[in-house]
């Protein structure tokens, strides 16, 4: 068959089902019944000649094929959405799934307050947290496999700075600073942090991919010092309620303390040396750059940032 003769609502049911990974969950989507989403995914199938996903005990798995085809028909859709679709977008009746990729304490923030505007002005609308562990997400939104994701990201964010062209777009939601966290009780909670005792106490480390290295740990081999890294860990909750129960430190971004939920028997510290600045910073892939649903999600995003991090700022 050739590409005159394909039916191109197939490439939406195919769409919707890389989406969900789920064919009842796509079948709700796309407002069809499952047998129907299965017949058209069977067509597609005969077409491409490809089996293009493989049932699994929990929905669907895409096969090489499908993954190489998804991020050409996601954005070829997303295009012929934003042309279509009238400029006055209709969020109340949108029907969008956002897969979106933060860390476990950015999620926290953010999270409560889209929940309250989804639940209250967009009921259609789904969203799912993908894991992030990496600080460069690049490759999923390439391969589309999150739609947007948050976090500090410092070469991909200087990269895209400089002007690099590069399929992924980018904005600066918020910057802050590492600070030092310990217990109330901590030793060093009632003295002045300097180089010394910082270098000898025992710390705790927060990394994405379990490596036991960070920003910091390059700060401090630039000055000839390390620290002592007892325990590492790949959530920012667990950091919070390792370091309220031990005598560990750890190094934490200000904005993320108060979604530990351990404020009240944390003490914050000015490190004893400079760092770089924390940026926050949103990236996705320019195929969803003119949806309006993306648009909406990202200028949600965008004020949450303001509101919440302002506020944040004030309790200083």
């Amino acid at each position: 068959m050739s590409f005159l003769t394909l039916d191109l609502n197939l490439l939406r049911v195919f769409d919707a089902v890389m989406t969900e990974q789920n064919l009842t969950r796509a079948a709700n989507l796309l407002a069809m019944t499952q047998p129907a989403v299965s017949n058209a995914l069977r067509r597609l199938r005969d077409t491409l000649n490809d089996e293009l996903v493989i049932r699994t005990a929990h929905g669907v798995k895409p096969t090489p094929r499908a993954e190489e085809l998804w991020p050409t028909v996601r954005r070829a859709l997303s295009e012929l959405e934003a042309v279509i679709t009238p400029e006055t977008f209709d969020v109340s009746r949108a029907q969008n799934t956002f897969r979106m990729a933060m860390v476990d304490a950015t999620a926290a923030l953010w999270l409560p307050s889209l929940v309250r505007t989804i639940m209250r002005d967009a009921p259609r609308i789904k969203i799912r947290m993908m894991p992030l562990t990496t600080r460069d997400p690049r490759a999923m939104l390439l391969r589309g496999d999150v739609d947007l994701a948050v976090g500090f990201f410092p070469g991909v964010a200087a990269q895209l700075a400089d002007g690099l062209k590069t399929q992924i777009s980018h904005e600066r939601l918020y910057t802050g600073q590492y600070v030092c966290v310990m217990h109330k009780n901590h030793p060093l909670a009632d003295k002045e942090l300097n180089l010394d005792n910082y270098c000898s106490a025992d710390h705790l480390l927060v990394s994405l991919s379990g490596k036991p290295h960070a920003v910091i740990d390059d700060v401090l081999a630039g000055m000839g010092r390390e620290r002592k890294i007892l325990l590492t860990v790949n959530q920012f909750f667990t950091a919070g309620r390792i370091v309220a129960s031990s005598e560990l430190i750890t190094v934490l971004p200000r904005h993320l303390i108060a979604a530990t939920g351990m404020t009240e028997v944390l003490v914050v510290k000015e490190l004893p040396f400079k760092t770089p600045e924390e940026h926050v910073d949103m990236l996705w892939h320019e195929r969803d750059a003119r949806s309006p649903a993306h648009k909406w999600l990202r200028a949600h995003l965008s004020a949450t940032t303001h509101d919440e991090f302002g506020r944040i700022n004030m309790q200083r």
